[in-house]
């Protein structure tokens, strides 16, 4: 399925690494040697909330490893460097990615960059193994305190 807001598939050549993905449950394999992927966040290296124009971000104190994720697939710690959303228009699609070609109202991306092989998160974002970005689906629902403490900021971050 293609998004919405691509009226055509991608045709940019990139390979099989590349956004947006469909994942298909059918197709999905278990990995029983996969480690569990620990998270390890410091609310205060929590920076500024900046509007770029067609999204905001919430950007992180990056110089040091106290936002830091590790294990799972990766064979390096990775630090937290920002957190954005994709959301849509109207309720029913949001997402980047699909799940057997399901969208979500939006979806939450944390990325993180390899400060173990990489001086600045600009050179990370160009290697392979440079970047891990976590993905999470979000639905409607009730209140969310956590979530709720971002949106009540919004307003301050209206302009680019």
């Amino acid at each position: 399925a293609v998004h919405p807001l691509w009226q055509s598939p991608l045709t940019i050549p990139g390979g099989t690494r590349q956004s947006p993905i469909n994942i298909q449950w059918r197709d999905s394999v278990y990995d029983p040697f996969l480690k569990p992927l620990k998270i390890t966040y410091d609310p205060t290296t929590c920076l500024h909330i900046w509007n770029n124009g067609y999204s905001f971000l919430v950007e992180f104190d990056d110089s040091t490893d106290r936002s830091i994720i590790v294990g799972g697939p990766l064979k390096n710690q990775y630090r937290l460097k920002q957190f954005h959303f994709h959301w849509g228009a109207i309720n029913d699609w949001g997402s980047e990615h699909t799940v057997d070609s399901k969208f979500y109202p939006a979806e939450l991306h944390l990325v993180h960059w390899n400060a173990v092989e990489y001086p600045s998160f600009e050179e990370a974002v160009m290697e392979g193994n440079g970047l891990a970005v976590i993905g999470v689906f979000l639905k409607l629902g009730a209140r969310h305190e956590g979530l709720q403490t971002l949106v009540d900021a919004l307003p301050a971050v209206r302009h680019k």
